[in-house]
């Protein structure tokens, strides 16, 4: 069809060169795809070097910890991935030594492997003939058919999958499957798309009925929850301090942070710090208080807006199981206290 084999044309003429797409070996192909969902290409490259340094083989992975992977992940949020990935690094490993399955159902199988990341790596890595549906996708059928099907709801993702499945060449699926992919990427952005160089302008659909920027359809609203933290970091005569796992499901689960006093709103000084005094150190005697940033960092997740205060606690005598600036470094935690832990504890 004549979309097909322009868009393959456009895409060898304008693809990035990328480290994971010289290959067909499943590992780094993997790794890519679990790093690149919720991220752009950018930010994650950088990760996908370090990990492919770190753990050149899925076995090295395997025989990592979780704390080295969550530690190499820091950044990259949505850390469910990296957990998800060490297991199946693990079942991988152990259990079908080091071989990954070669074909779309048996990849579904695997934790922390979806549909489109599946399709991913059959196409890639063996060439079978199946779509793969990401955002980038959704918006270039919709915009070049006009399809107004709202891409929030369930059988979308059925409607578009068959769609790509009649324009994919069933001799060369991978091709087309990284063509589709860029050209969503590259040429036809969400926002703005400079449809005067597209090599589809006198075929689009949208383009001709002026609905470029309607497309695709999305109706879902993510109501986003604020939550206040007030993070402790204690300081005591050795300049020694202390944190904690965060162990319960839900945002950053296995990450460290300082201990934290979460309320319902942003609370003054003098709330805080009376908590802070009654509840917290109890074996010493706290020194001073202090806020070390007056106005809460407002961290984006998602479904969550986290508003961020750090206090500072001068303690007198010595912490409890508390350990040096050094060894803080060496464990993994959320970006905001990461960039907090180098700016302001030198």
């Amino acid at each position: 069809m004549n979309f097909s084999n322009l868009l393959i044309k456009w895409y060898l003429q304008n693809k990035r060169d990328l480290p994971w797409r010289n290959t067909t070996d499943p590992y780094p192909i993997w790794l890519s795809e679990i790093m690149l969902q919720q991220t752009r290409v950018a930010q994650g490259t950088p990760y996908f070097l370090s990990f492919t340094t770190a753990f050149p083989t899925i076995f090295d992975l395997a025989a990592a910890s979780e704390e080295q992977v969550l530690k190499l992940w820091q950044g990259l949020g949505y850390y469910s991935r990296a957990r998800n990935l060490h297991k199946t690094a693990q079942y991988i490993a152990s259990d079908l030594n080091g071989i990954f399955p070669d074909n779309y159902n048996d990849l579904l199988k695997l934790k922390g492997i979806g549909e489109y990341t599946a399709a991913a790596i059959a196409s890639f890595s063996h060439n079978e003939v199946v779509p793969v549906v990401d955002g980038n996708v959704f918006r270039v059928l919709s915009r070049y058919f006009d399809v107004e099907t709202d891409i929030a709801q369930a059988s979308a993702k059925k409607e578009f999958t068959a769609l790509a499945f009649e324009l994919i060449p069933k001799d060369n699926p991978a091709l087309f499957n990284q063509a589709i992919m860029e050209f969503g990427a590259l040429q036809c952005v969400p926002k703005s798309p400079n449809c005067s160089i597209c090599i589809f302008n006198e075929s689009c659909a949208a383009l001709q009925k002026k609905k470029v920027d309607q497309l695709p359809v999305k109706s879902k609203k993510i109501k986003v929850r604020n939550r206040y933290f007030n993070y402790i970091v204690a300081s005591d005569e050795n300049q020694n301090t202390i944190i904690q796992k965060r162990t319960d499901k839900g945002i950053w689960h296995n990450l460290y942070e300082f201990p934290l006093l979460e309320t319902e709103k942003e609370e003054d000084f003098s709330f805080v710090s009376e908590q802070i005094q009654n509840e917290y150190f109890k074996e010493n005697k706290i020194s001073s208080i202090s806020e070390n940033n007056n106005k809460s960092i407002v961290h984006k997740l998602s479904h969550q807006h986290l508003h961020i205060k750090f206090w500072k606690v001068i303690i007198n005598g010595t912490i409890k199981e508390g350990i040096d600036q050094d060894t803080l470094r060496s464990f993994p935690f959320p970006i905001v206290i990461h960039n907090f832990i180098e700016k302001e504890l030198n």
